[in-house]
């Protein structure tokens, strides 16, 4: 990305993700709810894929940016759903919101790739560390 690029907000090029990679396999198993939110947000989309579950910073982390992931095979997990399904507070999920926000910017520099979901493009961040951190940060919070 240029500089202009960069001061006019403009979107990175970070190479197309290799279909044959496990990130790209933990995709395919849950692209139907990927698809589904992909579909109900026109936002930018960064998924972090897992075995068991997949997180996605929806917006434009670290500023601004909610979170969901899906568990279950088709469960997705939002802000919204932890308050009405979980109870959370406001304070919590502020303080969620804020270790999420520290998980992603101490990452920053781990490798993102690209791919289509529902025809929209979709970065990915297949880190094994990030992963790790976000769903430390996600349990502690709603146990």
């Amino acid at each position: 990305m240029g500089i202009l690029g960069k001061f006019f907000g403009g979107k990175h090029d970070y190479p197309p993700l290799d279909g044959s990679t496990p990130a790209a396999k933990q995709l395919e198993s849950v692209r139907s709810p990927l698809e589904k939110l992909a579909d109900e947000t026109k936002d930018p989309l960064e998924v972090v894929p897992a075995e068991d579950s997949v997180y996605i910073f929806v917006g434009k982390p670290p500023k601004k940016f909610g979170i969901a992931w899906i568990e279950d095979g088709d469960k997705i997990v939002n802000f919204k759903s932890l308050v009405e399904e979980k109870g959370l507070s406001l304070t919590s999920l502020n303080r969620l919101s804020d270790e999420l926000k520290q998980a992603y910017i101490a990452h920053q520099d781990k490798p993102r790739y690209v791919t289509r979901i529902s025809d929209r493009e979709v970065v990915v961040i297949p880190s094994a560390s990030l992963l790790n951190n976000l769903k430390g940060v996600v349990e502690q919070t709603i146990g």
